[in-house]
């Protein structure tokens, strides 16, 4: 959520940025600064009435204390009629905060100076190309989904019986694959120095607001709705709700979390040949990062956040290439996405495993996430996160990427965890 004095103090500003994500938020801000107002005039009207009604009710006991009922009892008449007045203000005032909440919490983030313009996708920027390991397949290559029938690897038959269409069941080296990517996501994240946590994969909806997926995203989400809970889209949510309603010390920053989970999205309207097979699922198993970080050092921590993924394509021997989003792609949330992906040889075309995204103040402002320096007053914190990787389009890229006559190698770093060089 956008800080309200930010708003306040720099209208044209907001409403300048964000045209860059194609929105036209005139209308809004002046609704948001409109209310903002009348909440303020309603907050110093019920303060005034609040202390009238203080100095009255002192005025009376006095008045008691000397003996003058009549004059009491009069004070006493006009103390009633000030509560009530006070009543009514302090419901006007809460309506206004509703209000006011309810304009802010629809807001978009405000996109970094540095995000370019566009509508589309064709509109990123690519910022990094790595060719290195570009593959060279013979012309009856196999795209990823005939490759696992053909080593029954991966049975999307089988999920679709189970529970429905992007719910794959992973067999014999498949699962061992899908375990060896897991495991080896996590050792390298916490080799550079992030602390690993096990979230639940069940969040409430103060939850989902905190990190903004409610009230933007609720239709991509599972409900259950016997409980009111809904099913993680990614571990970033549960994970930096641990710092909801927190008070960090500065100099305990940047704080690096990372948490492997299976995460669920509903993908509603996904369909056609780009979306068969990984490429787009319901269920899938992702490992996060996730930062708390200094507002001054946050831009710096996203590039190191970037080159660290890039590090893993690396040692996965994935040709890729590194996107600056456009205003027009980017998240609800984010201030400035870098997505990472990686060329799908069969296919043949780019596959999206990794977008790492600087949120500023915009999450830390709706879970109330704050950081301390010193004696001073506490001051809202900056939130990174990003994928460190999904698996699914990297599985897809690395059956596709990998084979040949004689079966699909393993990346020489994954051998030690999948127990076999070769799927066969």
């Amino acid at each position: 959520m956008i800080q309200l004095s930010y708003i306040r103090e720099n209208k044209q500003d907001v409403i300048n940025r964000l045209a860059i994500k194609n929105i036209d938020a005139a209308a809004a801000i002046e609704e948001i600064i409109a209310l903002d107002q009348e909440k303020r005039k309603a907050q110093t009207e019920v303060e005034m009435l609040l202390s009238e009604q203080n100095t009255l009710a002192k005025q009376i006991g006095e008045l008691f204390k000397s003996g003058k009922k009549a004059e009491a009892d009069d004070l006493r008449n006009r103390s009633t009629s000030i509560k009530e007045l006070a009543k009514g203000q302090e419901e006007k005032l809460a309506k206004l905060e509703d209000d006011l909440k309810n304009a802010l919490v629809v807001l978009p983030n405000i996109p970094s100076p540095s995000v370019p313009s566009g509508k589309t996708p064709e509109d990123n920027e690519v910022v990094f190309l790595n060719e290195k390991n570009m593959p060279k397949l013979d012309d009856d290559a196999l795209p990823h989904w005939e490759l696992t029938a053909k080593y029954d690897i991966i049975d999307f038959e089988l999920g679709n019986k189970i529970a429905g269409a992007g719910f794959p069941v992973y067999k014999g080296q498949g699962a061992k694959l899908q375990r060896a990517l897991i495991n080896f996501f996590l050792d390298q994240a916490t080799k550079a120095g992030y602390y690993e946590i096990q979230p639940p994969i069940l969040i409430n909806e103060e939850s989902g607001f905190g990190t903004g997926q409610l009230p933007d995203k609720e239709g991509q989400m599972y409900h259950v709705t016997a409980d009111n809970l809904y099913l993680i889209p990614t571990a970033e949510v549960p994970v930096t709700n641990i710092f909801r309603d927190t008070i960090v010390k500065a100099e305990d920053m940047p704080i690096k979390c990372t948490a492997y989970t299976p995460c669920f999205r509903r993908e509603a309207g996904s369909y056609g040949a780009h979306v068969r097979g990984l490429n787009r699922l319901h269920q899938f198993d992702k490992v996060e990062i996730v930062q708390i970080a200094h507002p001054d050092s946050s831009y710096k921590i996203l590039e190191e956040m970037r080159n660290y993924v890039c590090s893993l394509l690396d040692l996965l021997e994935l040709p890729y290439r590194t996107l600056k989003l456009c205003g027009g792609d980017m998240s609800f949330a984010s201030a400035l996405t870098y997505d990472m992906e990686v060329w799908s040889g069969a296919q043949k075309r780019w596959l999206e495993v990794s977008s790492v995204s600087n949120f500023e103040s915009f999450q830390a402002n709706r879970l109330k996430l704050r950081y301390r320096e010193g004696n001073e007053k506490p001051v809202l914190a900056h939130t990174l996160n990003g994928s460190a990787l999904a698996l699914p389009r990297i599985v897809a890229s690395l059956l596709e990427n990998n084979q040949s006559k004689d079966g699909i190698r393993i990346p020489a770093a994954l051998v030690p965890y999948t127990g076999f060089d070769t799927i066969k």
